[in-house]
Parts: C-alpha cells; structure tokens; sequence
C-alpha cells in the first residue's frame, strides 16, 4: 500500500542515512518553473517505458505538482514490483508551502 507522506515527513527521510530517490513525474515545462534538487525526472507518461531506469532496491517518493499524478505512479511502481514507494502527498506545491518557500508555486 502506497503511504501518503507530508512534505515535512519527506524533509526528514532527505535528511536521514538512507535518502530516498525523488522521482518528479511533472511535466518538463512545469519543472522549467520549479523542482525539489536533486531529484530524478520522469514524466508521467514515460514511466512504463523507463521502469529499467528506477532502482528496485531503494525507496523512492514520488511527486507531482499536487500529488493525484504521483499517487498513481507511485501505485503503478508498487504493482510492478517496487518495494518502497511512497507519495509526496499535496505535492510540489506542499513542498513550497511547508519546507522550502524558495520554490517557486504555479497554477
């Protein structure tokens, strides 16, 4: 089951041992205005074509711009035999709220 994390519980993992990988499944225009660093991208779309480029053994988050899109990629990558994936919950937008207002918010 997909955990939905806050962007403060995301915050912690970066900054714990064993970091996450962030995957961004936005699209390249909305990550020309703004990403979490460092951070892995992929958009949506091209998720089942890539598979290959994602580690099996290491947790990963996934996010969005407010989390729908993630939350079903994250779902999509458990179904497909990831172990640990979970979903920045309220997305890229959350981030730039609760964590870091250096990210730029978009509509």
């Amino acid at each position: 089951m997909v955990e939905e994390l806050s962007a403060e519980e995301v915050a912690a993992r970066l900054k714990g041992g064993t970091r996450p990988l962030l995957l961004d499944v936005r699209e390249g225009w909305e990550r020309d205005l703004a990403a979490i660093e460092p951070s892995v991208h992929i958009p949506m779309i091209e998720v089942p074509q890539r598979l290959g480029e994602l580690p099996t053994d290491r947790a990963i988050v996934v996010y969005c711009h407010g989390g729908a899109r993630s939350a079903m990629v994250a779902a999509f990558l458990e179904s497909h035999g990831f172990a640990s994936v979970d979903n920045l919950s309220g997305g890229i937008d959350a981030w730039s709220v609760q964590v870091d207002p250096k990210v730029p918010r978009y509509t």
